[in-house]
């Protein structure tokens, strides 16, 4: 698999994708996320992990105020931004990497923006709300589209999907062509499959198989392993820490032309996306060692300001 190299703009800087594996280390400030709900639900407690990870070596920061684990219910805008925007004021200016914030809601987009963030994160892929892309373009702010099948909720009740690949496909590119209708740069676009988002357990691992088949959307791709709920399905003794199952997802992703991989434990999977890297750069140069945009730079820092 060859990587392609883009430069991915985002509000105040641009970062290069597809030189190494780029790592999004996750912040949920929620009392409910199937991994770490509750951890961070104090402000001092989540600026500490933020910077914590930016010290373990994440290239973004990834803030959620809203659950979205299968089963979750919504909250209001109002609560949504009582969780996030303390810790978005706090972290403001105090770290060098972009904070993204992962969240479908436009009018909790526009306050983010407002507090810093260069990037937002869509779960649902502009299905839930239409003007999140607008809101975005109007900062000149990145903005990843997530697949996501029905909701939360009844993600549980979906039947499987008969081509999960070319759903994933048709779907992102009909989000992609709303976000860009809407006043979107798609050099500021990136694109996730939504590894357990409606998605049955089998075919979660069938997505990253075929990963690479997202390429022909000319868009960096991130995927979203960690610690996700098929993932403690394949281990029924449940003692086994979903560490080392989220590694070797991550791996795969990367090889499949993953640009970046969103994860929890930040230390433990740059190691192993540095690893994977090294092996998918012994496959051969891309066949695209230029950037889509901008001239290729030299050294190990993703930023371009």
């Amino acid at each position: 698999m060859n990587r392609r190299h883009f430069v991915w703009k985002l509000k105040n800087r641009e970062l290069l994708a597809g030189e190494r594996t780029l790592i999004m280390g996750v912040l949920n400030v929620t009392p409910d996320s199937f991994s770490d709900g509750g951890n961070y639900l104090d402000p001092d407690r989540a600026f500490a992990r933020a910077i914590e990870l930016e010290e373990q070596g994440a290239d973004v920061i990834d803030i959620g105020a809203e659950s979205t684990r299968p089963g979750s219910a919504r909250i209001s805008e109002a609560e949504e931004l009582r969780r996030l925007i303390p810790v978005l004021k706090r972290l403001r200016g105090k770290l060098a990497i972009p904070i993204s914030v992962d969240t479908y809601k436009a009018a909790v987009a526009e306050k983010a923006l407002e507090h810093g963030v260069e990037i937002i994160n869509d779960p649902s892929g502009l299905t839930f709300d239409a003007q999140l892309a607008r809101v975005t373009a109007n900062h000149d702010a990145a903005l990843v589209l997530n697949h996501m099948r029905g909701t939360p909720e009844t993600w549980a009740k979906l039947p499987p999907l008969k081509d999960v690949i070319g759903s994933i496909q048709h779907d992102l590119d009909a989000s992609v062509h709303r976000a860009v209708h809407a006043g979107m740069d798609r050099a500021r676009i990136a694109i996730d499959p939504g590894l357990g988002f409606g998605k049955r357990k089998e075919q979660n691992a069938e997505i990253l198989a075929r990963l690479g088949a997202l390429a022909t959307l000319d868009l960096p791709i991130l995927v979203g392993p960690s610690r996700k709920s098929f993932l403690a399905e394949l281990d029924r003794s449940r003692e086994t820490p979903l560490d080392y199952a989220t590694a070797a997802a991550v791996t795969a992703a990367i090889l499949a032309g993953a640009h970046i991989v969103r994860v929890h434990d930040v230390a433990a999977m740059k190691l192993v996306a540095q690893v994977a890297d090294q092996i998918l750069n012994s496959v051969g140069t891309s066949d695209s060692s230029e950037y889509h945009a901008g001239p290729p730079r030299s050294g190990g820092s993703p930023f371009r300001r």
